[in-house]
């Protein structure tokens, strides 16, 4: 029997915080700062859309895309997610460069990176990188599949963060029952990769930047690095964190 419908973008409870949020760096004279994102956070929130029984019944939606589809929507995720690295990340530790994961990393990275001052580099699956390239495996629903990173693109000490759409899997029944609709992208384990790719080169790695996360899923855990998540689903509010 199928759970009571669960939300494919499930925020971590309020009890629980963000790590970024705890950071002692954050100024009192980003006060503004904070506000204008609390209320891009709602703008954005009430865009999202919501497909109950798809792709399979059980299943509930959560669609991102209207926030790619609005100019304005568009301009206020790349604001949201600027105002966030700069209020949690003091000047001289900001990214040097931003991490897309592909596919919906890679629509979004880049202009972040344009804001931040940063360098932007994919992270793509096997073979579709030219030139030598460093490679990191993670688990999949059926098996295993690989990540790849320009060997070039990061130099040795440079900061780097890791951008991706969603945040996702577990191991418990609702992971399972996702798994068998095709639903799960295992990003939990596929961002963990990046974060390898990104040692391996000689980064340092700040953290990971995601727009929705799968909470019940538990993928955050798989991740050895702050982890921010910018909405909730539209059950619970805006997010809180």
């Amino acid at each position: 029997m199928l759970p009571e419908k669960p939300s494919t973008s499930s925020h971590p409870p309020r009890h629980l915080p963000d790590a970024t949020t705890q950071d002692s760096r954050l100024p009192a004279s980003h006060t503004t700062s904070t506000a204008e994102l609390a209320r891009l956070k709602i703008s954005l929130h009430k865009s999202l859309r919501q497909f109950p029984d798809f792709p399979s019944p059980g299943i509930l939606f959560e669609d991102i895309l209207p926030l790619f589809s609005d100019p304005t929507l568009h301009e206020a995720l790349i604001k949201a997610l600027e105002l966030h690295v700069k209020t949690n990340y003091s000047e001289g530790q900001r990214p040097d460069v931003i991490i897309g994961l592909e596919a919906r990393g890679l629509l979004f990275g880049p202009s972040l990176a344009l804001r931040l001052g940063a360098g932007f580099v994919p992270v793509r699956k096997q073979g579709k990188l030219p030139g030598p390239t460093e490679t990191a495996s993670y688990k999949k629903e059926y098996g295993e599949d690989f990540f790849q990173i320009q060997a070039d693109a990061i130099k040795p000490g440079q900061k780097v963060l890791v951008v991706d759409d969603i945040i996702a899997t577990g191991m418990n029944y609702v992971q399972e029952i996702l798994r068998q609709h095709w639903l799960i992208s295992n990003t939990g384990g596929s961002a963990a990769a990046a974060g390898s790719l990104v040692t391996k080169l000689g980064g340092i790695l700040l953290g990971y930047v995601f727009i929705l996360e799968l909470y019940f899923l538990k993928g955050r855990e798989k991740l050895d690095a702050p982890v921010y998540t910018l909405l909730s689903s539209q059950e619970d509010g805006p997010a809180k964190t």
